[in-house]
């Protein structure tokens, strides 16, 4: 009883804060100057970092936003019973359900690209502090300026046009601001990750060559800092990202080609299906050895940042036979027949799923997926309860939210070379990734279609990380050929509406033209 009431105390402070940072945004931030004696010491820079990235991993975390926002829509999930769910499975995303009104809500975001602007324009009061010197400053900076360009790109995804920012003075009511052009903002965030990119250590109190980074960064040895800060070779995958969702594919080849020349510097390798699936492994948020998370958010046990949600466990656990829950059916299940699609038996013997015909009768592979023969199979590939050891008495998780890794940004790197018309690099780059997951490799005179042979393959490695729409919508944009998903290109209908909230907070802003 003692361990529940603890996790129930987290999850009841954790959502606190994040009321408490709601209510500071329903109205103009008159704090900006009374918190100008509040940087001046070494304690209130890193606060105040640490503030940036807490404020994201809970944007992301709330309402299982990453995930409704990346995985659900047009996707490979299904829900069981939730209609709300079912509604953003089904693009139905003006129903009348507080989910949808909460993840359509922006606020959140914006509660880190303010934070960010305050950081970058009082933290070189902390200078005064000589403990804080200046390669703690620069750092610090390119941290932050980072993070906002991360939160404006995120923003850009889902809502399309956004206001835009950079002052604390605006940000505190960014209500009163218009839409700024998308692509404008995509500009200004691939112009901030450029010019913090050299700013930014490839590992964090790490060996520094360059000898321009703090060794023992905030008295925290490398092992504390792996996956948490931003590092270089991160702003060159959100480069990357930005340059794909733009279409200018001949610049992601030129920055994947920097992360294939760079990432063994961040200790970075690729993972092996047992490593993305262990409760231990990819995923975990206490492993002092997992360099893999190229960018993304932890939520680590041994830092007593457990909870009950934000993770999506919460969503596709339930019991079975090898892992005993309460819950008894999950709240959202990939089909059967969509799995069997996605993982023939005549591709090979998939270490993800499938079936190994070597053996008689054939050996199911259950890494992704238990309770297959069931009605309803669990997704099981992510399933970090309790820390990772945890036996599913407790719904209780630490799985990191994780935005990138190498085997994502491989097959951005195959998509690249596709769409500009090197098809023959493409497949080398898919069939390596293919190997690694003990597939066959394909080639053109099978079917000719190099650049749907990587989304596939995307779909299959990727399920359950939250890039399925945003994959669906750069695959339409590349192909133009299907006249229904045309219509969502040409009318905005690929963006999420405007939450109402935020409509009637500022009458200058008008809803997505595909939502009116």
């Amino acid at each position: 009883m003692l361990y529940k009431l603890k996790f129930v105390f987290t999850a009841v402070l954790f959502g606190s804060l994040l009321f408490s940072c709601n209510k500071l945004l329903d109205k103009k931030s008159s704090r900006i100057a009374d918190e100008a004696g509040s940087w001046q010491s070494f304690e209130n820079a890193r606060s105040g970092l640490i503030g940036i990235y807490g404020l994201f991993r809970a944007a992301l975390a709330d309402n299982n936003a990453h995930w409704m926002w990346g995985e659900l829509r047009a996707g490979d999930f299904r829900s069981v019973s939730r209609q709300d769910l079912k509604a953003v499975v089904d693009g139905e995303l003006t129903a009348a359900y507080p989910l949808l009104e909460n993840v359509a809500n922006w606020r959140r975001l914006y509660a880190v690209i303010n934070a960010a602007n305050v950081f970058i324009e009082r933290v070189e009061g902390c200078l005064a502090d000589k403990r804080y010197t200046e390669a703690y400053y620069k750092l610090d900076v390119a941290q932050a300026r980072a993070l906002r360009a991360f939160a404006y790109f995120y923003m850009v995804r889902i809502w399309g046009d956004v206001p835009f920012t950079t002052s604390s003075g605006d940000g505190g009511n960014f209500e009163a601001l218009p839409r700024t052009d998308k692509n404008e903002i995509l500009s200004f965030a691939e112009q901030e990750l450029i010019a913090a990119a050299d700013n930014l250590p490839y590992i964090y109190s790490g060996s520094d060559p360059e000898q321009k980074f703090p060794p023992n960064y905030y008295g925290y040895g490398q092992s504390q800092w792996l996956n948490a800060p931003v590092t270089r070779l991160a702003a060159y995958a959100l480069l990357a990202h930005i340059a794909a969702w733009k279409g200018q594919y001949t610049e992601v080849v030129i920055y994947t080609d920097f992360i294939e020349s760079n990432f063994s510097k961040s200790n970075v390798s690729a993972s092996s299906v047992a490593f993305v699936t262990s409760p231990t492994g990819l995923f975990s948020g206490d492993a002092t050895d997992n360099y893999r998370q190229i960018l993304g958010f932890r939520f680590p046990k041994n830092q007593k940042e457990t909870t009950i949600s934000g993770h999506i466990e919460q969503l596709t656990l339930a019991n079975t036979v090898n892992f005993t829950m309460s819950k008894q059916l999950p709240d959202i299940y990939v089909p059967k027949d969509v799995i069997a699609e996605l993982f023939p038996s005549a591709a090979g013997n998939d270490d993800r799923f499938g079936y190994d015909n070597r053996y008689t009768p054939p050996l199911l592979y259950t890494t992704y997926f238990e309770n297959y023969n069931a009605e309803i199979p669990v997704f099981k590939k992510i399933r970090v309860a309790d820390g990772g050891t945890g036996t599913g008495d407790y719904a209780v998780f630490n799985s990191s939210i994780i935005f990138t890794r190498l085997e994502e940004l491989r097959l951005l790197r195959a998509e690249a070379y596709a769409a500009i018309g090197d098809q023959g690099t493409a497949l080398s780059i898919l069939n390596g990734i293919r190997s690694n997951r003990n597939l066959k490799g394909v080639s053109l005179s099978e079917n000719g279609d190099v650049l749907k042979d990587i989304f596939d393959e995307r779909r299959r490695e990727l399920m359950g990380e939250g890039w399925r729409w945003y994959d669906i919508v750069r695959y339409n944009r590349i192909r133009r050929n299907n006249p229904e998903f045309n219509k969502l290109l040409d009318n905005d209908g690929i963006y999420w509406p405007v939450a109402q909230d935020v409509l009637n907070r500022n009458p200058d802003l008008k809803q997505n033209t595909y939502w009116k």
